[in-house]
């Protein structure tokens, strides 16, 4: 490896650990939102919990996502230095414009809609390993679907089998601060192995490791601390829009949200299924606000958000597109 690539691969890890520090802050409303709006935990107590969890999950499931991101979602061989940059700036930029608005995207999309932009602007799309795409294109549709059916079913059975009094009221505040604990390990697993799987890429980039080879433990490690660390600094204003904006939620419909959500969220993490916590939890949300006696939800906030989650993969496509060539072009003039 010579000097330059080297400085290239440092330089483009720092770039990759920046990404996960903004999934961090970004997302950090999908871990936090319910436990604060009911006011269970103070904002500031919520976010450590959520940045503690992130963390330790690394040590709670299997690599399975990094392994699905760094192998099947591009043809790995194809992938090189400036894929790699156009897909991370790509996924920077759209993270930080929808932070800066509110809005509550995938941050997992954006960075796969970056892969696979830079990978087409480089190669075609040959390149693109299309069933692995389609399979996390179709839990756009799946994952906030079963996220909104568990959360009404548990609201459900929590109103049925639990009578509302003082004193299961604050059981049920506590029982908010495991299964928001409980997110937040999904969360971090789900989200913090797409970073590492970005990593391997950029080590197979560049002949460090072979296409074959096992993700570095260094490489999973440094992911989930970053990631906690971003979750640490939060995304106020996203916690809003998710915790206020969609409907209004209680300590009991915290708890089913976040169970449901979690539920999702687990059950893909041992599949090595890449998904959204973003629409997980906005769906599990909606749905405890469609089990309430007289629902109660923000439709206009819903459809806003449905047109973000829309258009994040095709937006992260064409940025990582344009700052492949971007990439490229500077290159040239060097």
């Amino acid at each position: 490896m010579t000097a330059y690539t080297l400085a290239a691969v440092v330089l483009l890890v720092i770039v990759a650990l920046i990404f996960d520090f903004t999934n961090g802050f970004h997302d950090a409303a999908n871990s936090i939102a319910t436990i604060v709006a009911t006011n269970t935990l103070s904002p500031a107590q919520a976010v450590v919990l959520a940045a503690f969890c992130n963390f330790v999950a690394m040590w709670v499931f299997d690599w399975k996502i990094a392994a699905t991101i760094g192998r099947g979602v591009v043809d790995s061989s194809i992938v090189d230095l400036y894929v790699i940059f156009g897909c991370l700036c790509g996924a920077i930029f759209w993270n930080i414009v929808t932070w800066y608005v509110g809005m509550p995207t995938s941050s997992s999309h954006a960075i796969i809609g970056g892969l696979v932009g830079a990978t087409i602007a480089k190669a075609g799309p040959d390149a693109v390993i299309s069933d692995g795409v389609m399979k996390i294109a179709a839990f756009i549709v799946v994952s906030p679907v079963l996220g909104f059916i568990l959360a009404a079913g548990l609201s459900t059975a929590i109103k049925i089998a639990v009578p509302v009094t003082a004193r299961t009221d604050r059981y049920m505040r506590w029982a908010q601060v495991l299964s928001s604990a409980a997110y937040s390990l999904g969360h971090g697993t789900n989200d913090a192995q797409k970073t590492a799987g970005i990593i391997f890429l950029i080590l197979v980039a560049s002949s460090y490791l072979a296409p074959t080879d096992s993700i570095p433990y260094w490489v999973v490690f440094s992911s989930f601390a970053v990631m906690g660390l971003g979750t640490l600094a939060g995304g106020w204003r996203i916690v809003a829009t998710m915790g206020h904006k969609l409907t209004k939620l209680t300590p009991r419909g915290g708890v089913a949200a976040e169970l449901g959500g979690s539920t999702m969220l687990f059950t893909a993490s041992a599949l090595g299924v890449p998904i959204s916590t973003t629409h997980t939890i906005a769906g599990a949300i909606v749905g405890v606000g469609g089990a309430a006696r007289d629902p109660d939800i923000n439709w206009s906030t819903v459809k806003n958000m449905l047109i973000a989650w829309v258009v994040t993969i095709p937006a992260s496509l064409v940025l990582g597109a344009a700052f492949w060539v971007f990439a490229k072009t500077i290159a040239g003039h060097l």
